[in-house]
C-alpha cells in the first residue's frame, strides 16, 4: 500500500496454514498472519474519514441552531451522541481488523437478510444530497450564486474526481485531511476573534448540564429536532459501519491480505478479490501481542482524532453561535418561528461584528466547505458500502468487479441527487437535512445491535468485546430507537 499516513500492509502472503475459523453459515476465513501494528500515536488514518463525516452539518448547523434557542446547557445531550459513537468506532474496528471483512459481510454471517436490510436503508438514507445543498446554500449568502446552481456542480464534481482517482482511497484520505485541517484551525481562529471567555466556559460546562430540557425543547415541534440533532453528533447513519470499509482499504489489521478499489478509469488495473475475510491464530501469544497493538492504534483514534477534533470544532461553532445571540437577542425570535435557515446567517453576521464583514464571509465559506467535505465522505461511503456488498452477495456481479461496481453507485446516486435538486422536496436545504436525520437515527439503532450479535457470535472468544464494552452498545441501541420512536407516539411526528 503507498499510502504514507495509514499503516503499513503486507503483500498477500503465500499459504502456510491449512487451518480456518467458521463464523456463521458462509465461506470460512482461512488463518493467516496478522500485520505488525503501526505505533500507535499517529496523525492521520482512516479516522479522518469518520472525523471529515462528524464534522458536518449536525456540528455546525443543527446544533448551533439548538443552542441558540435552548441555550448551551442543551449539549449534554450531544457530548452522550459523541461518545457514543466513539465507542461504536472501537467496535466497529474490532471485527474489520480482526477478519479485514466490512461489518456488511459480518451481519450476512449472523443472518443474510439483516445485511440486505443495511443495504436498502443505505439506498433510503444516502441519495438525498442534503449536506452538499446546506453548504451551496452558505455559498449563495457570499456570492448570490442560486445554492440549487452550485450543488449541481458540487455532485458533478465529486463524480469526475473519483472517476479519475488511481487508488480512491489514498485521493480521499489526502483530500479530506486538507479540509479538515483547514475547518480545525480556521474555526478555532474566527471562535476565538468573535467569542469570550465565557462564551468557552458555558459551552464547556453545559455539556455536564445532564437532564437539562427546557419546555419548549419537549414540543412537536422542536423534540424531533432534538432527536435529529442527537442523530448527527458525530458520524450519523451508516457512516461507522463504512468505517470498516476505510478500514479494510487502508490495511488495518487483516485490511492488509485485502485490495484496494480503483477509479473507474483504473479499474482494468484491480487486483483479484478473495470472496472472504480472514482470521489470525488467537491461541498464539504472538499474534494476540500484535492484536493489542492494533487495538492500542484504532484507541488513539477513536479518543483523541475523532473524539478530540470533533469536540474542538464543536465547541468553536457553539461560541459563535452564543456570540451571534448576543450581537441580535431578536434572532431566537425569529428561529422559533420556524424560519431555521437565519441560523446561519445570525452567526454569519456576528462573525462580521468582529471587524469586518469579509469575516462573516470567511464563516459561510467554512460552511460550504463542510458541506463539500461531507459529500465527498458521504458519497464515496455510500458507493463503497453498496458495492463490497453487491460484489459479494448478488451472483454474477464479481464479473463487473469492485471498481466498477463502485462507479455504478456513484453516479446512480449523483444523477439521483440532481434530480431530487431539480424537482424533489421544495423546502430546501434544512428540509432535505431533515429527512436525512430521521432515517439516520432508525440506522443507527439499528447498527447497535448488529453489532452486538456480529462481535459476540461471529468473533473468537479472546477477542470479542468486554461486558461493559457491551453495556455501552446496547444503551446505544435504547438511545436511538428510544428517542425515535417516543417522537413518534409522544408527538405524531418524527424527526425534521
Amino acid at each position: 500500500m503507498d499510502t504514507s499516513n495509514t499503516p503499513p500492509a503486507t503483500a498477500t502472503p503465500p499459504v502456510e496454514d491449512q487451518r480456518v475459523w467458521k463464523a456463521g453459515r458462509l465461506e470460512p476465513m482461512p488463518i493467516r498472519k496478522l500485520p505488525d501494528a503501526p505505533p500507535s500515536v499517529h496523525v492521520l488514518g482512516p479516522t479522518v474519514f469518520l472525523v471529515a463525516l462528524g464534522v458536518g452539518m449536525g456540528e455546525s448547523y443543527m446544533w448551533p441552531r439548538l443552542v441558540l434557542l435552548f441555550g448551551p446547557e442543551i449539549r449534554w445531550l450531544f457530548l452522550i451522541g459523541v461518545t457514543l459513537q466513539a465507542v461504536v468506532m472501537l467496535e466497529m474496528a474490532r471485527y474489520a481488523m480482526a477478519t479485514g471483512e466490512s461489518i456488511f459481510s459480518g451481519a450476512a454471517r449472523v443472518f443474510k437478510p439483516l445485511m440486505w436490510f443495511f443495504f436498502v436503508v443505505a439506498v433510503a438514507v444516502y441519495i438525498w444530497p442534503g449536506h452538499l445543498s446546506a453548504g451551496a446554500a452558505a455559498f449563495e449568502e457570499i456570492t448570490g450564486i442560486p445554492w440549487m446552481v452550485t450543488a449541481i456542480v458540487g455532485l458533478v464534481f465529486v463524480g469526475v474526481v473519483f472517476t479519475l482517482a488511481k487508488v480512491i482511497y489514498n485521493l480521499l484520505e489526502v483530500a479530506l485531511s486538507l479540509l479538515i485541517g483547514t475547518l480545525v484551525l480556521g474555526t478555532a481562529v474566527v471562535a476565538a476573534m468573535v467569542g469570550s471567555w465565557s462564551d468557552v466556559v458555558t459551552t464547556i460546562t453545559g455539556m455536564f448540564s445532564f437532564g437539562y430540557l427546557p419546555p419548549e425543547a419537549l414540543s412537536a415541534a422542536w423534540f424531533p429536532v432534538i432527536v435529529g440533532a442527537c442523530a448527527f453528533a458525530g458520524p450519523s447513519g451508516m457512516q461507522q459501519m463504512w468505517y470498516t470499509l476505510h478500514l479494510r482499504d487502508s490495511g488495518a489489521g487483516m485490511g492488509a491480505h485485502q485490495p484496494q478499489i480503483r477509479g473507474l478509469r483504473h479499474a482494468g488495473e484491480e487486483e483479484e478479490r478473495p470472496a472472504r475475510g480472514f482470521m489470525f491464530d488467537t491461541s498464539d501469544p504472538a499474534e494476540m501481542a500484535k492484536w493489542k497493538g492494533w487495538r492500542r492504534w484504532v484507541t488513539f483514534d477513536a479518543l483523541l482524532l475523532f473524539w478530540g477534533i470533533t469536540m474542538l470544532v464543536t465547541i468553536s461553532f457553539t461560541v459563535i453561535a452564543q456570540a451571534a445571540v448576543r450581537i441580535d437577542p431578536g434572532v431566537r425570535t425569529v428561529i422559533q418561528g420556524d424560519d431555521r435557515e437565519v441560523a446561519l446567517t445570525a452567526m454569519s453576521n456576528a462573525v462580521s461584528s468582529a471587524g469586518s464583514s469579509v469575516l462573516g464571509v470567511v464563516f459561510l465559506g467554512f460552511i460550504a466547505l463542510i458541506g463539500l467535505n461531507a459529500t465527498l465522505g458521504l458519497f464515496d461511503s455510500f458507493s463503497r458500502g453498496q458495492a463490497d456488498m453487491t460484489f459479494h452477495f448478488i451472483p454474477g456481479a464479481k464479473k463487473l468487479g469492485m471498481s466498477k461496481l463502485y462507479a455504478i453507485f456513484l453516479w446512480g446516486v449523483i444523477l439521483f441527487g440532481i434530480l431530487i435538486l431539480l424537482f424533489g422536496p421544495a423546502d430546501g436545504p434544512s428540509g432535505i437535512l431533515d429527512t436525512l436525520a430521521f432515517l439516520s437515527t432508525f440506522a443507527m439503532g439499528a447498527y447497535c445491535v448488529t453489532l452486538l450479535l456480529v462481535n459476540n457470535r461471529m468473533l473468537p472468544k479472546p477477542i470479542r468485546p468486554r461486558w461493559w464494552s457491551n453495556v455501552i452498545i446496547g444503551f446505544g441501541a435504547v438511545f436511538y430507537l428510544g428517542m425515535l420512536f417516543y417522537s413518534l407516539f409522544a408527538y405524531g411526528v418524527v424527526v425534521g
